[in-house]
C-alpha cells in the first residue's frame, strides 16, 4: 500500500453485493424491512444503491440471515476516490496513514479495523503534532 493508498469500503459495489445476496436468499426488501425493524424501505435502497452503509448492528444481522460472514457483505477497494481534492486528500493521507499504523499494531481483520479505526481516527486527529 502507497502513501495515497486507504482501505475503505467501495459503496457500490458493496451495494451491489447486499442485493445480490438479498435477492439471491429469496429475500424481499420488505422481508428485510420487517427482520430489521425498519419503519419505512429507504436505508435498503439507499444500501443497494450504494449511497450508505449498514450499520454494524445491520451488518450483524444481514450476515446471520443471509448467512454469510460480515466481511463477506462488503467490498473493500485500496485507493483514494478520486472525488477528493485539497484539504480532503489530506486527510485521507492522514488517515491513511493511522490506519497503517493501527493495523500493525492490531492485527485486526480489515472488516473490524474499518469499524474501530473510524471509532479512534477522531482521538488520533485530535493528538496533534506531538502526539503522533
Amino acid at each position: 500500500m502507497t502513501d495515497n493508498d486507504y482501505l475503505y469500503i467501495d459503496l457500490k459495489k458493496t451495494g451491489m453485493r447486499l442485493e445480490g445476496l438479498i435477492r439471491q436468499k429469496g429475500y424481499s426488501v420488505r422481508d428485510i424491512q420487517n427482520i430489521l425493524h425498519l419503519s419505512c424501505p429507504q436505508p435498503i435502497y439507499r444500501w443497494m444503491r450504494g449511497q450508505i452503509l449498514p450499520s454494524v448492528d445491520h451488518l450483524y444481522v444481514l450476515s446471520r440471515v443471509l448467512q454469510v460472514h460480515m466481511e463477506e457483505l462488503l467490498v473493500a477497494a485500496h485507493r483514494m476516490p478520486e472525488t477528493a481534492a485539497g484539504a480532503e486528500r489530506s486527510r485521507w493521507r492522514r488517515m491513511s496513514e493511522y490506519q497503517r499504523r493501527f493495523s500493525t499494531e492490531s492485527g485486526m481483520m480489515w472488516w473490524s479495523l474499518y469499524v474501530s479505526f473510524h471509532d479512534r481516527f477522531g482521538e488520533y486527529q485530535e493528538q496533534g503534532p506531538a502526539g503522533r
